[in-house]
């Protein structure tokens, strides 16, 4: 699991690495991700906040277009951008689609033997990428750390966070989500999703990958926030209404999750880049608490 640096460029006084591994999680892949490192890593450890990016994207999409690192070298917080799948892994049917495959891995791990070998993005997100940065010797602390994403990575964000609320690991201070797909269970995204990756179908995923049906299990405080556009043309594939109302019936109020519609926005890096100041702030709440 040895680091390869590919490319590094100075930015906002800190520095983006791209870098590769190999990665036994995604099936022996040769795996790519984005580390931005506020110029304050050189006096010691920061914290850590993941975004993970949506359908077709890669590790380059939020670094580059996100507009997220000004803020976070700001605020002294390292960004982590890691990949959306594996990529070739060399299974039958994974190029065909745009929305399942690669470029489309849903942020879990994979319980159909045919895509479990590879498609295993929980455990690559959540404990390779971690091991490996800390075995780098890289300055990041992994005790504070959040996490964020876009539509497909706005659906890990809010599962992946919930999922270790749940399990009481407990790993994410806090989550933010663009447009995410809050409801998987319910939308062509998420159906095709679970249908193909998870050997129990929608009914598994329904159970251990939907935000929306996984928000009233969680005991304890949670922080979350959530922005999408009135005019995003996915609005059908998210449901937010649906996790808002699942979150209020739940006991959880606007300071603990906060569900805001931006009117006239789209699904868009637009969108994303405008209110990415909010979300690193939003985060630097509880991570430098």
């Amino acid at each position: 699991m040895t680091l390869k640096e590919l490319s590094s460029n100075k930015h906002y006084e800190g520095t983006l690495t791209k870098y590769q591994f190999k990665s036994a999680a995604l099936g022996d892949t040769h795996a790519q991700f984005n580390l931005f490192l506020p110029a304050n890593a050189a006096q010691g450890k920061v914290p850590v906040l993941v975004y993970l990016a949506g359908l077709t994207c890669t590790e380059d999409n939020g670094a580059q277009k996100g507009g997220f690192m000004r803020d976070a070298a700001a605020q002294g917080i390292a960004l982590l951008f890691p990949d959306t799948s594996p990529r070739g892994a060399g299974i039958e049917g994974e190029e065909v689609d745009w929305d399942f495959g690669t470029g489309a891995g849903f942020y879990l791990d994979a319980t159909n033997p045919k895509w479990s070998k590879h498609y295993n993005m929980l455990t690559y997100v959540t404990r390779e990428l971690p091991q490996v940065l800390k075995a780098a010797n890289l300055p990041l602390d992994f005790t504070r750390q959040s996490i964020f994403g876009h539509s497909m990575g706005g659906h890990g964000a809010l599962t992946l966070y919930l999922t270790s609320l749940l399990s009481g690991t407990k790993q994410y201070r806090s989550a933010s989500a663009f447009s995410p797909i809050c409801e998987p269970s319910e939308v062509p995204w998420g159906t095709k999703a679970f249908s193909g990756y998870l050997a129990g179908g929608v009914a598994e995923g329904k159970d251990g990958h939907d935000a929306t049906a996984m928000i009233g299990e969680v005991k304890g405080a949670v922080h979350i926030l959530v922005d999408y556009g009135t005019a995003d043309n996915f609005i059908h594939q998210l449901h937010p209404d649906k996790f808002l109302e699942a979150a209020r019936a739940a006991g959880y109020d606007e300071v603990q999750v906060r569900v805001r519609k931006q009117e006239g926005y789209d699904h868009s890096y637009y969108f994303i880049s405008t209110f990415a100041s909010d979300h690193i702030h939003f985060h630097a709440n509880f991570l430098k608490a």
